[in-house]
């Protein structure tokens, strides 16, 4: 079993990064992400934290606007329009899903698209679906993307599975892999467990993005499948994990990222990159 570890290829996108946002810095522009968080999920929280961190190490400033989870619609669209007015922020992390009640589609559509680093509008999320993409993609599949890529992981007619259909993660990491010549099967939570079961045996790629603990067991693997886990979980011990049952399923695997320490660093690192790119575009810099 190989462990596909996110840091080095992370560290290479920051590398990169970091040299952006200095020479923006040498002319006065601070690259800014907004992060909007609605309630306190601790698997958001976790990611808003090492976003900061990541942030400040990169010479990027974080602006955070945290919100009750009562808030209603209305109270986020008003602080998506502070964000929307405000020049000197360049992108906006929002954290999904938001809470019931608030119309996720109307709210996420508001955001300005120059803004949208994490590809969630139906702006950027078009450009991905008909292969003309003009704006950014979401930051956690383009991270499972390029953690195979790093790894020299072959795609072209592979077999695929993605386990999950979220516009975050799901459909748009089916898509990536579709571009890149891979024939892809989505299952979900409606997907029988013996149809889950059969189509993962018979992967050569499984994509975990369920949200959900144990989604993968050791019955799903034999062997010969990559397995990138993007889920972030937490057990009874409060200890991360993904949505992989990564103990039994490690061995049986061909290769694996772990939770923590696989996806997650990336899709920061992306963040970040997207961030300053976005910053050197408003500025025509």
């Amino acid at each position: 079993m190989e462990l596909l570890k996110g840091k080095p290829a992370a560290d290479k996108i920051n590398e990169r990064t970091a040299a952006m946002a200095q020479e923006l810095l040498s002319k006065d522009i601070v690259p800014t992400l907004a992060i909007l968080r609605v309630g306190s999920n601790p698997s958001d929280m976790a990611y808003e934290e090492n976003a900061v961190k990541k942030a400040k190490s990169l010479g990027i400033h974080v602006e955070k606007y945290i919100m009750d989870i009562k808030s209603d619609e209305s109270d986020v669209l008003d602080v998506l329009k502070i964000i929307n007015d405000d020049e000197n922020i360049h992108g906006v992390l929002m954290f999904r899903p938001l809470p019931k009640g608030i119309d996720e589609d109307r709210v996420r559509n508001h955001l300005s698209p120059a803004k949208d680093v994490d590809g969630i509008t139906d702006a950027a999320l078009g450009g991905l679906f008909t292969g003309n993409m003009g704006g950014f993609p979401p930051c956690t599949a383009e991270a499972a993307m390029t953690i195979l890529k790093f790894y020299g992981i072959e795609l072209a007619g592979k077999k695929a599975v993605v386990i999950g259909r979220s516009l975050v993660v799901g459909k748009p990491v089916a898509m990536m892999l579709m571009a890149e010549n891979a024939t892809v099967t989505v299952c979900h939570s409606r997907t029988p467990k013996e149809d889950l079961q059969a189509s993962c045996l018979d992967a050569d790629i499984i994509i975990c993005a369920t949200g959900k603990l144990n989604t993968l067991t050791e019955d799903c693997v034999n062997g010969k499948q990559v397995v990138i886990d993007v889920g972030i979980n937490f057990d009874e011990e409060g200890k991360m994990c993904g949505d992989a049952d990564f103990e039994a399923v490690k061995e049986e695997v061909k290769a694996i990222t772990p939770v923590p320490g696989g996806v997650g660093g990336v899709t920061t690192a992306l963040l970040m990159h997207h961030t300053v790119a976005a910053a050197k575009a408003s500025h025509n810099a």
